[in-house]
């Protein structure tokens, strides 16, 4: 059978279509780029906006057209909405979070523990999910009650992963095959990344995990998605005593006003985020610190957002995303008084995106002239002049160069010698 992946949404999913691919291989199915060419489909869905749960419904609905005669629908759009997400053309299937790790047995009719008697080798996603990074589930749900988020009631309450089973994944991820190089990157998701452990007895902290992946594997670089700033200390930061350990971390602020902060249930105030990040800073050297941050939550006035702007400016984030608040059902924040007007929402998301572009700029040109690792993740195309290459610094600065041969999955040496707005220009020195 040939089988066509996609997601829509969070590391977390990616991470997901990324365990799918692996069984479907391991059972002896092939993986195809290219939904035309499939007998099934299975998309992995978002609902965090009302923008991401349009694209969810829009992804179905291309597979449909592209003739694949079985349509799979999992992820949190799909859980939320199994109605509407049945009634699309061509779905055979709702497969709802609660069992979405056995979707690939049942769809084959095999037992779990097929899958679970020795490591299965990671499997390369073709196509447009193609990633030199292994994204590697390591938590799943949530206990915070943010008001406007909705991942809670898709995920459920927050549950770990235990050390030896992460581990079995990172070592598949990092062993060789005939196809291709063994992973020089983990990124270590899940929906609450920071509350790892605590639901162990006894409770264990995200740094025992990190030191585990430290001491018992080889890979050269371990990066971790998105972390409530309330869940880290100072301790924490001394893992980056250890290079292997990228220096970035994305620490979701969703708002520099307080006020907004406390409507929106998040356990931090500005000065304690600026905190948190100051001793960051110190702790690592050049740390890359992102965020995401939202425009236009019920009741913010002019002056509370003029706030949040300021001190947006105070941070200089090494990059940031803008999201333009929508209400989701069965959130407190849907029914909160005075929601602001669509169109004041999008004018508050462009002027933020505003300070993320001229922060990130004043970011990179500070390392303008080092000469850095790079993972190269993308070839684009082969001219003249060589290929014409993308990847990532540790410090997660995206740079392109022109390479003498094609450096998919490799890293080497890159002095960084321009800035612009697409990232930076590089030049291998080795």
């Amino acid at each position: 059978m040939k089988v066509y992946l996609d997601t829509i949404g969070c590391r977390l999913n990616q991470a997901e279509i990324e365990s799918y691919a692996r069984q479907f291989h391991a059972a002896g199915h092939d993986l195809v780029a290219h939904p035309q060419e499939a007998d099934l489909a299975v998309i992995n869905t978002c609902t965090v906006t009302s923008e991401a749960a349009s694209d969810s419904r829009q992804k179905v609905r291309q597979l449909s057209r592209a003739g694949v005669g079985e349509i799979v629908v999992t992820g949190c759009w799909a859980t939320l909405s199994p109605q509407e997400a049945a009634a699309l053309p061509g779905v055979r299937q709702i497969v709802p979070n609660a069992i979405k790790d056995r979707l690939v047995p049942d769809l084959l009719h095999q037992p779990l523990a097929t899958f679970e008697l020795q490591p299965v080798e990671r499997q390369l996603i073709p196509g447009a999910r193609l990633r030199t990074r292994a994204f590697i589930k390591v938590q799943d749900g949530c206990d915070n009650h943010c008001t406007f988020c909705v991942t809670t009631l898709a995920r459920g309450a927050g549950l770990s992963r235990s050390i030896g089973e992460v581990m079995a994944d990172i070592h598949a991820a990092c062993k060789a095959s005939r196809d291709h190089g063994s992973a020089k990157e983990i990124v270590l998701t899940g929906v609450h990344l920071g509350s790892w452990g605590q639901d162990f007895s006894p409770r264990l902290h995200l740094r025992h995990l990190v030191q585990a992946i430290i001491d018992e594997s080889d890979v050269p670089r371990i990066r971790l998605s998105s972390l409530e700033p309330w869940d880290l200390d100072v301790e924490f930061f001394t893992l980056w005593e250890n290079p292997r350990l990228s220096r970035q971390l994305h620490l979701p602020l969703q708002s520099g006003c307080a006020a907004t902060l406390r409507r929106m249930a998040r356990k931090t105030t500005p000065q304690a985020y600026a905190d948190l990040v100051t001793s960051a800073r110190k702790s690592i050297p050049g740390v890359a610190i992102t965020t995401d941050v939202m425009a236009g939550f019920p009741g913010e006035t002019e002056a509370e957002f003029e706030e949040s702007l300021a001190f947006l400016r105070t941070m200089s984030f090494a990059a940031g995303h803008a999201f333009t608040y929508s209400a989701r059902p069965g959130t407190a924040a849907a029914h909160m008084p005075d929601q602001v007007a669509h169109e004041i929402r999008k004018e508050r998301n462009a002027r933020i995106r505003a300070v993320f572009a001229e922060s990130s700029l004043a970011y990179q040109q500070d390392f303008l002239g080092q000469v850095l690792p790079v993972l190269w993740e993308n070839a684009f195309s082969f001219e003249p002049s060589g290929w014409q290459v993308s990847g990532l610094t540790d410090n997660y600065l995206r740079v392109k160069a022109v390479a003498p041969r094609h450096l998919w999955n490799e890293i080497t040496q890159v002095r960084l010698a321009g800035a612009t707005e697409d990232g930076m220009i590089g030049e291998i020195v080795s």
